[in-house]
C-alpha cells in the first residue's frame, strides 16, 4: 500500500476541534467561525450569512457544520446562499471539518462555516 502525504499548499486546513473551539491553519478559534482556505475567522451563526455572502465567486460550496449533530438550517439562511450561487450542504461539525479537508486538498472551492461540537462532543 502506498502511502502520500496531504499537502494544502498555502491554504488554511482544519487542524481539530473540540468543545467550544477549533484549530485552523495552527490557530485557535473559539466560537463559532467560518473557514475559507485563505483565512479563518469568527462567524455570527446560522443566521448571518453575512460572512458567507462574502464569498460570492471564490467558492463553489459552504459546508455548514450544524456543531454535535446535524440540524436543518433556516430556510431563509439556505435559500439566501443558493440564490447567490453558493451551494449548501449541512452535516455535523466533525464530518463537515473532514469533508472541508478533503476536498481542500484536492483544490476545491469550498468553504465552511461551523457551529462547534458541546461537551460531550
Amino acid at each position: 500500500m502506498r502511502l502520500t502525504e496531504i499537502s494544502y499548499g498555502t491554504a488554511k486546513p482544519i487542524d481539530g476541534y473540540g468543545p467550544g473551539f477549533f484549530r485552523v491553519g495552527g490557530h485557535l478559534i473559539r466560537g463559532a467561525c467560518l473557514v475559507t482556505p485563505w483565512d479563518a475567522g469568527p462567524w455570527g451563526g446560522i443566521t448571518d450569512t453575512a460572512g458567507p455572502l462574502s464569498l460570492i465567486g471564490r467558492i463553489d460550496v459552504l459546508f455548514v457544520g450544524m456543531g454535535t449533530e446535524i440540524a436543518h438550517v433556516p430556510m431563509a439562511f439556505r435559500a439566501t446562499l443558493e440564490n447567490a450561487g453558493i451551494g449548501v450542504e449541512v452535516m455535523n461539525s466533525p464530518a463537515a471539518c473532514r469533508t472541508y479537508n478533503v476536498l481542500l486538498s484536492e483544490g476545491r472551492r469550498i468553504a465552511a462555516a461551523l457551529l462547534p461540537v458541546g461537551s460531550d462532543g
